[in-house]
């Protein structure tokens, strides 16, 4: 007792005294300065955080629902989804911390339990609109989603769809992803199967969210605000991060067993991925860039994988946005600004231009930043935002740090700030006075202020690993996602399976070893199609009305899982070789290029831990006639361990699934009584000693075989008498299937011929073409009996998700452009509406799956094309074919085989045009729809300098409102250079218009001193410089003029007298008509 000194007694008492402060009112905060010094004791700073959480945060939590206002006012009866979600990750964080000391005084169970009520009570609000979530993941759209605004004391509906903008996926992600991580660090959330079966039908609806627009985190759609959705980066990338936490989580934590787990579709997971790389570093297609970004690449989903493209999104974010007081939401964001009209929900065209230079800045992304700067270990970057931090936000009367929700311009101030950006004081909202306060802010704060002081680490908030740093990807274990752009060199596991016993021994005489399914027994083998019939007993739930998984096709990620199934070992092959009813099946080559495509497309894509395991099925029919040698030849690159560019690895099916990621299916177990039985891939049954015929089907017809017999337009106006008879002479596929498009127009598709309704004949016709590779006859008699490809809605899915548009419909006719995804039905009756000839309608659909494959491994070869215009690309393809040709017939592309179509398209989009004439250039690029590098923003320069705007082809581009509505590098401003340029008829013509944008642009650009005047009319520029073109030709070679203009397509841009020297010429006599505007200092001015 001697040993202890005075001072020790002294700061024991005072710890004493603390103590007993601590069991104090919360009404009556603590004057902590007394204590506060260097060394101070880790529950004292705890006891600081907790004062100020309990006076900031947790007072204001609903006693009934655990939800937290929007505003702290005793009148505000409205809590929203993601505000609470913020607040309960406060409190939680708040709790890990406390995890650190050993007596807590009950504080850790109390924060906890704040967070899990929280949690609970956003679980209850939604479960109650359990039929929303049951349409929506059917039909997902503004009026089925889940609400976002809910009564703070009931948990009841507060708006209606119709008044309120609820679908915001990235509130739904958000809560998934909180949830996941507050599980895992040990908090017990979900109670029982009712609940993981929401929370798994919650998963269904996320999984889609990269086809779904929404209105995002500012609940007002797209930049304009005038109630349409966008899709947005910040959504998706939620939704990726939210997949990634939860794809074969227990639900219930460690204390959980096999159907607690919840499943994610692997595909519909990457197509998120791909939407999120496609649409980064923009927003969305209005917004060029936002700060509802930095929740999603940074704190909490840091959902970006790429560290190049994490650091340009967020130089965008900061350059754009970055403010003295906080970051603006958008550039041209109205919300709280003096211009603003309070009373309408929507804006006025052209009224964003309004609030330019004006906007809102918000505190909060300084906060963001600052733990973002926490995570990375950037200390310089915590510094900075601490320091902007500390001055715009301010002390409350009780002592606690207050966050203002925004900085905004007075009404007063308005007009020098818009003359001058920056140059005027702005002014806090009331946030904190008369007890209000923004509690999104104040948690944020709570949670920057743990990690700054170091009261909680990274990991403590992050336990699932989100945030992984770059030296460390290879080491953690994510579920599927490595969070990195590292190469992915993984080795594809092969597994060769006969159709049957005597196709093995044919194969073994050449030295492929395969095995047949009844060899690989217990192993079942399934087509994917009994996968999805498997999964839709997942989460189902009479009791919420829910069903299971929607009827959504497992894709070659998914197929290459093994899956474990009421005790039974299945494994799948994948969709490519699937039986359609669609001809593209009927072309081994196409088959060949298919399984390529689908083994590059999974070595790119595979993030798992095990390897994927992918079958070869191989049928008798894959290798009759002519199909043999290509069949053997890629079974030779499977054996040898490399197939286009991929490392395969071939052995039995029973030796490789031991290194296969397995799936376990336990949520069929809970319903056995009611599940059907799974048919899985038989073994043909055939006699003992038959052996494989090689030649039975008829090799590839001739050129002269695939000929029609008949001139179809002399038989339009003959008698039907007439065609039916003809029909039944005719011993030519091709020209029965003309004659049976004349019939079916004459009588309809119940018409008889040979004893037999059309559309019976039309059958056959297909089969017989089909096996005779009469590709002609194939496509007319496919169109006429409206064969679809059901494959062809995810293809064009994967074309938005590259961030282009799609139009389908004959080139010169009305197209039909696809901007959002369609279901397959709404496809086909596009497809046979819009392309009116027969045969274009099926080789539109071969084209859009042949763009959609190409555009997932090259999507370099689409660059400059925003829009993909199917019937374009067919004109393209025929101008190639007439290329080839020269001076000999031309080929019809509707006789080439499925695979020399795509052959022909790569061809197309590789092409290197140098050596050809500038006429065909033009022709093929104009196809195309190709620009060059930054054309649409010197579009948006030259309507700057064009009061009247810019007409072509009858289309009128106005100057305003299209510069105060938009900014000049968001997509919809590219979308709508695009619109005006559809009405070009000629592909050459239209390259000589975007050639004379680009010329006009350089000239006004070096010109500084010149605009427009009137309107700039490109067709009458583009005819001034061909009148001057001819005058030089006439002059020069003594020809005669040409109404013709094809000497003009085929003279080079930049050659003497070339088209862009004449182009010049044009534009510079029609400014040098208008006004002149000098400077003051002009060389040229005399006064």
């Amino acid at each position: 007792m001697a040993d202890v000194s005075l001072a020790d007694i002294g700061w024991k008492l005072l710890e004493f005294k603390a103590r007993s402060k601590r069991s104090g009112s919360i009404y009556e905060p603590l004057k902590l300065s007394v204590l506060h010094r260097e060394d101070e004791p880790l529950w004292e700073k705890l006891d600081r955080f907790y004062n100020s959480v309990k006076l900031t945060i947790l007072n204001y939590q609903s006693p009934t629902t655990g939800l937290f206002p929007v505003k702290t006012c005793a009148t505000c009866k409205e809590a929203k989804v993601r505000d609470s979600l913020y607040c309960a990750a406060s409190v939680w964080a708040l709790a890990m911390a406390y995890r650190r000391i050993d007596d807590d005084m009950g504080r850790t169970h109390e924060l906890e339990h704040s967070a899990i009520k929280c949690m609970r009570g956003i679980l209850y609000c939604y479960m109650r609109q359990s039929d929303k979530v049951e349409q929506f993941k059917q039909d997902p759209s503004p009026s089925t989603c889940l609400h976002s605004v809910f009564n703070l004391q009931t948990g009841d509906e507060v708006h209606s769809n119709k008044d309120y903008n609820h679908l915001q996926i990235d509130a739904v992600c958000l809560f998934l992803l909180y949830l996941v991580e507050m599980i895992c660090s040990g908090l017990q959330i979900i109670y029982n199967t009712d609940e993981v079966a929401f929370i798994q039908n919650l998963v269904f609806c996320v999984e889609r969210a990269y086809r779904v627009p929404d209105f995002g985190m500012w609940e007002r759609g797209s930049k304009y605000n005038n109630g349409s959705t966008e899709l947005h980066s910040s959504s998706v990338g939620m939704a990726k991060a939210a997949l990634e936490a939860i794809n074969g989580f227990n639900l219930f934590g460690n204390q959980g067993c096999s159907w607690s787990v919840i499943f994610v579709d692997l595909d519909a997971h990457n197509r998120n991925r791909q939407t999120l790389c496609s649409l980064l570093p923009r927003e969305s297609r209005s917004h060029n860039t936002d700060a509802d970004l930095l929740p999603c690449i940074s704190y909490p989903a840091f959902a970006v994988d790429d560290d190049a493209l994490y650091s340009q999104t967020l130089d965008k974010v900061v350059r754009k946005l970055k403010g003295k007081y906080g970051f603006k939401r958008f550039l041209r964001d109205g919300y709280r600004t003096a211009n603003e009209d309070k009373n309408r929900r929507y804006y006025k065209p052209a009224e964003i231009k309004d609030f330019d230079g004006i906007e809102c800045e918000f505190p909060i992304f300084f906060i963001y930043m600052m733990i973002d700067g926490v995570f990375r270990g950037n200390s310089a970057q915590v510094k900075e935002y601490q320091q902007l931090l500390e001055g715009v936000m301010f002390q409350a009367f009780d002592g606690n740090v207050v966050i203002p929700k925004y900085y905004h311009v007075p009404a007063d101030f308005v007009e020098a700030e818009q003359k001058n950006h920056g140059s005027q004081k702005r002014f806090p909202s009331n946030t904190g006075r008369d007890g209000m306060l923004f509690l999104w802010g104040q948690a944020m704060y709570i949670i920057a202020k743990l990690l700054v002081d170091g009261l909680i680490s990274p990991k403590d908030i992050d336990p699932i690993h989100r945030y992984v740093p770059g030296q460390d990807q290879r080491n953690v274990s994510m579920r599927y996602s490595n969070q990195g752009p590292i190469e992915n060199d993984v080795v594809i596991h092969v597994s060769l399976i006969a159709e049957s016993q005597r196709l093995q021994v044919f194969l073994n005489t050449y030295g492929i070893q395969t095995q047949t399914p009844q060899q690989v027994e217990p192993i079942q083998i399934w087509p994917q199609q009994e996968l999805v019939k498997a999964y839709r007993f997942l989460a189902v739930n009479s009791k919420l009305g829910l069903t299971g998984r929607p009827d959504r096709p497992v894709g070659c990620l998914g197929t290459c899982k093994t899956y474990r199934i009421l005790g039974k070992t299945v494994v799948c092959y994948p969709i490519v070789f699937d039986l359609s009813d669609f001809y593209l099946s009927q072309d081994v080559m196409l088959l060949i290029d298919d399984i390529k495509n689908t083994l590059q497309f999974t070595k790119q894509c595979w993030k798992m831990q095990g390897r994927p395991l992918f079958l070869v099925l191989i049928r008798e029919d894959n290798i009759k006639g002519s199909r043999f040698n290509p069949v053997l030849d890629m079974l030779a690159s499977f054996k040898k361990g490399n197939i286009g560019g991929v490392k395969v690895h071939v052995d039995r099916l029973q030796t490789l699934i031991s290194g296969a990621v397995v799936e376990q299916l336990d949520f069929l177990r809970v319903n056995e009584a009611e599940i059907p039985e799974f048919r899985s891939f038989e073994e043909l049954e055939l006699p003992k000693h038959s052996k494989v015929k090689r030649q039975s089907s008829t090799p590839n017809a001739s050129d002269l075989e695939q000929q029609p017999e008949i001139n179809v337009d002399e038989w339009l106006h003959k008698s039907t008498q007439e065609i039916r008879q003809k029909f039944n002479d005719c011993d030519c596929l091709a020209s029965q299937a003309q004659l049976a498009s004349v019939l079916i127009k004459k009588e309809g598709p119940q018409c008889l011929v040979k004893d037999e309704n059309l559309r019976d004949e039309l059958e056959r016709i297909y089969r017989r073409a089909g096996s005779r590779k009469l590709w002609l006859a194939v496509r007319y008699a496919a169109a006429l009996t409206e064969k679809f490809a059901s494959s062809i809605a995810p293809h064009i899915t994967t074309l938005l998700v590259h961030g282009k548009q799609v139009t389908l419909g004959l080139f010169g006719h009305e197209e039909e452009v696809i901007s959002n995804p369609l279901s397959p039905g709404v496809i086909k009756g596009i497809i046979y509406s819009k392309c009116c000839q027969e045969r274009e309608a099926v080789l539109q659909q071969e084209l859009v799956i042949h763009i959609g494959w190409i555009i997932s491994n090259s999507p370099e070869l689409f660059s400059g094309m925003l829009k993909i215009r199917v019937g374009w690309i067919v004109q393209a393809m025929k101008h190639e074919l007439k290329i080839r040709a020269g001076d000999m017939p031309v080929q019809d592309i509707y006789q080439l085989s499925p695979s020399d179509v795509k052959q022909l398209l790569l061809d197309v989009l590789q092409s290197q045009h140098t050596s050809r004439s500038w006429l065909h250039r033009r022709q093929i690029d104009g196809s195309l729809n190709r620009t060059p590098l930054g054309f649409y923003d010197r579009v948006w320069q030259i309507l700057e300098r064009t009061r009247n705007g810019i007409m072509v082809a009858g289309v009128h581009l106005p100057q305003q409102p299209t510069l105060s509505d938009m900014t000049m590098y968001e997509m919809n401003f590219s979308l709508l250079v695009e619109d005006m340029l559809k009405n070009i008829v000629l592909p050459e013509y239209r390259q000589i218009i975007v050639e004379l944008l680009m010329v006009v642009s350089i000239v006004l650009e070096r010109n500084p001193e010149l605009e427009f005047q009137e309107t700039v009319d490109l067709d009458c520029l583009v005819k001034e410089a061909f009148n001057d073109f001819q005058r030089d030709h006439s002059k020069n070679e003594g020809a005669e003029k040409q109404v013709n203009m094809e000497a003009f397509y085929n003279t080079p841009a930049l050659a003497k007298r070339g088209t862009s020297s004449y182009l010049t010429k044009a534009v510079m006599i029609q400014l040098l008509q208008g006004e002149v505007k000098l400077s003051k200092d002009d060389p040229c001015s005399v006064s």
